[in-house]
């Protein structure tokens, strides 16, 4: 006999588990591999972006997105999904500058969007979003990196890796990551953890890199020359 709590998204299992947001959970595992390192001088983000096939265009092949001028987010796992939190974010973001007149707290950013997949997580015919996300940058507090995932939870790093083989860049991230550590010191370690976590060799074409630092607080992505620095 089939087990109802193993379909639907609305029910427990004896056990106390939500089999449809573990499904989506691994589906983020297969996602490529993206890393955020937070320190004093700021916040990074790292991902490979190779695309699936050499006749598709890298153009589109995006793993890492800005949402304003002082945060960047990288997702892993189904970017159709990631579209709409995405959407949200900015929306969101573009909001609190309207009403307010500054920048939005990166930590409300991260609990309204954890917010939303919360909600795709206890309806019936409705399934979690697929996808999990980091975002980093700078605000009134000081440099973060949040990470969310498809149950709405969300949590601060120092430094995190999501996707494929994370758990291989966490060792790097854990052996290497300094409280001291500069932001170009930060951009090497987020690019090493994203290489540990490749399948394939990269380069400076499929490895991506956005920094936004803590004394500007302004989104700024790295040139092919300057990751090739740090891959070197």
């Amino acid at each position: 006999m089939p087990r109802a709590y193993d379909r639907a998204i609305t029910i427990f299992s004896p056990e106390g588990r939500l089999y449809q947001v573990e499904y989506a959970l691994e589906l983020v595992k297969r996602g490529a591999p993206i890393v955020g390192v937070s320190c004093k001088e700021g916040a990074v983000i790292a991902a490979n972006e190779t695309p699936e096939s050499d006749l598709e265009d890298p153009e589109y092949f995006k793993k890492i997105y800005q949402l304003d001028d002082h945060v960047a987010s990288a997702i892993a796992g189904l970017s159709s999904d990631a579209r709409v939190l995405i959407e949200q974010a900015r929306l969101n973001c573009q909001s609190n500058k309207l009403l307010y007149d500054e920048p939005l707290d990166i930590e409300v950013l991260a609990r309204r969007l954890g917010d939303l997949a919360q909600v795709y997580t206890q309806h019936a015919g409705v399934r979690p979003f697929g996808v999990s996300m980091i975002l980093a940058g700078c605000d009134a507090t000081g440099s973060k990196v949040i990470t969310t995932d498809p149950s709405g939870a969300y949590r601060g790093f120092k430094a995190t890796s999501v996707g494929r083989k994370s758990e291989e860049a966490s060792k790097v991230l854990e052996e290497k990551y300094l409280d001291e550590m500069s932001l170009d010191e930060a951009s090497r370690l987020a690019v090493e953890a994203v290489k540990v976590a490749s399948d394939a060799e990269v380069s400076a074409k499929n490895v991506k890199v956005v920094v936004v630092p803590m004394d500007t607080k302004m989104f700024r992505r790295l040139s092919q020359q300057e990751v090739g620095k740090l891959l070197s």
